[in-house]
């Protein structure tokens, strides 16, 4: 199995929300930090937001702050991005990521990071 597996990517229009998923082992799940990245064709990867493996701490890229929200469900070793209020600007390939140190996620590109989900992509039409 894959240590980190997203779902939840579809198309939709400006406005509408979405809430990606990402199913990590128990591990992972319990011992990592857990971020979400995203990756627009012809772009770089950027940082979206990271929660610590508590749950205490969370942290968001400027352009995710009051739209997007990371959340952990312990009892589904699942992690979330609840993004609303999509604009068109949003479109991209979202990837789960953890590392065992979050200052990990403030690389470029999350370089470095110890693991990746195969990504899911989203995609809002205008």
């Amino acid at each position: 199995q894959a240590p980190l597996v997203e779902s939840g990517g579809g198309l939709v229009k400006t406005g509408d929300s979405l809430r990606l998923s990402c199913a990590a082992s128990g591990n992972i799940f319990n011992n990592y930090q857990m971020a979400w990245f995203r990756q627009a064709p012809g772009k770089e990867r950027e940082f979206v937001a990271s929660i610590s493996s508590s749950s205490r701490y969370t942290n968001y890229a400027k352009f995710a702050k009051g739209r997007f929200t990371i959340s952990k469900d312990n009892d589904k070793n699942t992690a979330y991005l609840q993004m609303n209020n999509l604009i068109p600007e949003d479109t991209a390939t979202y990837y789960c990521a953890a590392d065992r140190v979050i200052g990990t996620f403030d690389r470029p590109g999350g370089n470095g990071v110890d693991y990746w989900g195969q990504g899911t992509a989203v995609t809002v039409s205008s």
